[in-house]
Order: C-alpha cells, then structure tokens, then sequence
C-alpha cells in the first residue's frame, strides 16, 4: 500500500543568470490547481516587466495526481517540460514552480534556454527540500482496562499515536495509524481482547 508521499520543506526563491538573462525560480507549496493559480498570479502581478512567466505544478497523490506546465511564450518544450521534469524527477507533489525569466539580449537558442529551465528549476528544487508524509486512519478502540498496559506495548509496535484516551469501565482511546500497519494492528487487537475489544474507525458515517 502507498501510503506516504513527498513535498518540499519550505518556499524558496534563486536567482539564476546565463548570458544576461535572469531566471528566478521560485516554489510554493499548494494543494489544488486553484491554490496554483493564485500563486502565478501573484508572481505574474509583482514581476510585470519580466518576459516569461514559466511553471510547472503537480498536486495530489498517486492514482489521482494531476499536473500542468505551460511554456508562457518560450518555444515549445524549451521551459514548462523542463520544469515539470524537475518535478517528476524529484517525485514531489501539492507544489508549483515558477520560473521568471527577464530577456538580457542574447538569444539562447532551444537547447540553451531548456537548460537554463532546468537548472533553474533544479536549484530552486534542492533550495525547497523535500519532508515525507504519511497517510493515516483514525480508530477508536475500546476495552477492558486489564488489556490495557499489553495494548499500549502494541500501539507502541505499530508506531501508532494516541489521539485522546477515556477511562471508564472500559479504556477507550482513539488511535492514528499509518494506513499500511492497520491490517496488522487490528489483528492484534482482536487476539489481545480474544472477543472482548471493540473498534471502530473514525470518519465513517
């Protein structure tokens, strides 16, 4: 099961100058293409002189993923490939990357300007970072408080985190849990409680 993904650490800008040109690469962290849009737009209203507003985004996971890039201008294939290959290459995704690019006289020619692109994108990419995340489910499990202390050592076994805990005449708690461990960890519930535990997960009508 996929249950972890990549995204950038944080924002970040470079500079990037080749033949007097200036490309600025910029990232964002975003979660829709909607929340991609408005970003651009900000970059294309604060860089208005600039040539070329370049991008790349890529946003959601696995099977549902979707991304876009655009060359703004730029001869075809030369910026908006280049810089969704960055990203792909990296295997991030809920990001946009935008590069600028302020024309310095000297025509690069396509080779030259999908490199610079690239370069761009690259090193705003190592600038970003990259952190993992974990999909989880939530459940609420309950049982007898003599089970207690053994359930704990499994959560523990499992990695997985309790939410909030209620003591009554059964123990009560409500578990995150990494969506690959769950199989396993509910199997070990129910041989712990040997039919006397209950559970069930969060978020289900």
């Amino acid at each position: 099961m996929q249950d972890c993904y990549l995204e950038i650490s944080r924002g970040t800008q470079i500079v990037l100058k080749v033949k007097g040109s200036r490309f600025i690469g910029e990232t964002f962290r975003v979660g829709s293409s909607d929340e991609a849009a408005i970003e651009l737009e900000k970059i294309r209203k604060r860089e208005y002189s600039a040539t070329h507003h370049c991008y790349a985004w890529q946003v959601g996971l696995h099977t549902e993923q979707a991304f876009k890039y655009s060359d703004d201008g730029e001869p075809n294939g030369t910026a908006g490939r280049p810089i969704y290959d960055a990203i792909a290459g990296r295997n991030v995704t809920n990001l946009l990357l935008v590069v600028t690019r302020y024309f310095g006289g000297t025509k690069l020619g396509t080779g030259g300007l999908a490199r610079a692109y690239a370069d761009a994108a690259r090193e705003a990419l190592d600038q970003s970072g990259t952190k993992q995340r974990l999909l989880c489910s939530a459940y609420r499990f309950h049982l007898e408080f003599s089970r207690y202390d053994s359930f704990q050592r499994i959560l523990h076994r499992f990695k997985a985190v309790v939410k909030e805990s209620r003591f009554s005449d059964l123990v009560t708690l409500d578990v995150e849990i990494r969506r690959s461990r769950v199989e396993e960890l509910l199997t070990a519930f129910s041989e712990l409680c040997a039919g006397k535990g209950e559970v069930k997960k969060l978020g289900d009508d």
